[in-house]
């Protein structure tokens, strides 16, 4: 969770030269007044290259740019788009708005969704998967990208959690179609709201970019209110503030997930070898952004113990066990096409049910206490001898 620990003067000085030259705030427009400062391009760009991705856009939220991807791919009624179990509600809600059917598969051990399951979900009207790599450890995708090249299902990365990981020495985010972030305040790097999408397509990238300003052209020979559409669309642009604190956020990203890695593996050196805990599980040839550590406990009772525990040395924890009714599938009963696929919700998803319900998931932070790895020992060892 280390973005917003490390904003300041960076930031600031971003932002202020913002006011003093351009006093643009928004990303069109006024070409003559913002002195050729455009923030959002500027990070558009510097994320490209962090990526080694061809085409991004920058929107206001990783919500919104899961939704701008599967506008991008023209889902009828009867379509079919997987996502697993775990994951934040954002990534049902954006299928459901797309007039798609949300199908939820099983996770395993390493929380996100597993080959197997992803195959067995598949019908002649799956057109798309939704991968989460959830709390910043990457899918293991090989196998599932390849199945979705055979089968012409478009891959699109849940990347929210995962910006910085790699897989198979590859920016998470760029082995799908893809690749959706969110830069809100909890993320790697944060812009306060705001989210990014990269692309392999030019013409997928062309229809995102419409998409997210109510189907603008941006015709650069005649002025925007004159601009000619090629869609429909909805407003979520990124503004020039939000540009300008990532430009600052980015610079420091490389430092941020050097040092949330070292935090993490001081944890997991130090608890590792405990009898009764199992570690979750990350991928070969992968690198964890480390946005989390997580580790299984022997059942539910302990996760609800270890908590406690942990609280007791002003250590929290982070959706797991405490918040899954934002995380888990099971818990939303409010979503009504959701119930309609599947009627009594809490009868469904047993397997992913019996990893959950033991987790317990602990938020890496850069400014960490010496003794932060020693307390959760103590509370883990405490909560197994109940």
């Amino acid at each position: 969770m280390p973005g917003y620990e490390l904003i300041g003067k960076e930031e600031l000085k971003e932002v202020s030269q913002l006011f003093k030259k351009s006093k643009t705030l928004s990303r069109m427009g006024f070409d003559k007044k913002r002195k050729n400062i455009y923030k959002v391009i500027e990070f558009e760009k510097k994320f490209s290259k962090f990526l080694k991705s061809k085409y991004t856009l920058a929107v206001t939220s990783g919500t919104a740019a899961l939704r701008i991807a599967l506008a991008t791919l023209n889902l009828k009624k009867n379509d079919e788009v997987i996502a697993p179990a775990f994951t934040f509600v954002a990534t049902i809600e954006a299928i459901i708005e797309s007039g798609a059917q949300p199908i939820i598969a099983e996770i395993d051990k390493t929380l996100n969704i597993s080959y197997e399951e992803f195959k067995s979900k598949i019908t002649r009207n799956t057109k798309a998967l939704i991968v989460v790599h959830m709390l910043g450890v990457p899918t293991d995708l090989y196998k599932i990208r390849n199945l979705c090249k055979k089968k012409n299902i478009k891959l699109i990365e849940d990347t929210a959690w995962g910006c910085g990981a790699t897989y198979r020495n590859q920016k998470l985010g760029t082995y799908g179609d893809i690749g959706a972030f969110s830069f809100d305040f909890a993320k790697t790097i944060t812009t306060g709201e705001g989210g990014m999408l990269c692309f392999k397509s030019k013409k997928l990238y062309q229809k995102a970019a419409a998409w997210h300003d109510h189907g603008h052209e941006n015709n650069p020979k005649v002025p925007r209110w004159e601009d000619t559409r090629s869609s429909s669309g909805f407003n979520f642009r990124m503004n020039e503030m939000q540009g300008a604190v990532g430009i600052a956020q980015l610079k420091k990203i490389n430092y941020i997930l050097k040092k949330q890695r070292k935090n993490y593996f001081l944890i997991k050196n130090e608890i590792k070898n405990l009898k009764g805990i199992e570690i979750r599980h990350c991928p070969n040839n992968s690198f964890i952004s480390a946005d989390s550590l997580i580790f299984f406990m022997p059942n539910k009772k302990n996760a609800i113990r270890c908590r406690k525990e942990l609280l007791k040395f002003g250590i929290s924890t982070k959706i797991l066990p405490e918040a899954t009714t934002w995380h888990f599938a099971k818990d939303w009963s409010h979503i009504s096409k959701l119930r309609k696929k599947y009627p009594n919700l809490k009868k469904y998803f047993k397997k992913s049910k019996k990893i959950i319900e033991k987790s317990v998931s602990i938020p890496i932070f850069l400014k960490m206490h010496k003794s932060f790895p020693q307390y959760i020992k103590k509370s883990i060892l405490k909560s197994i001898n109940i």
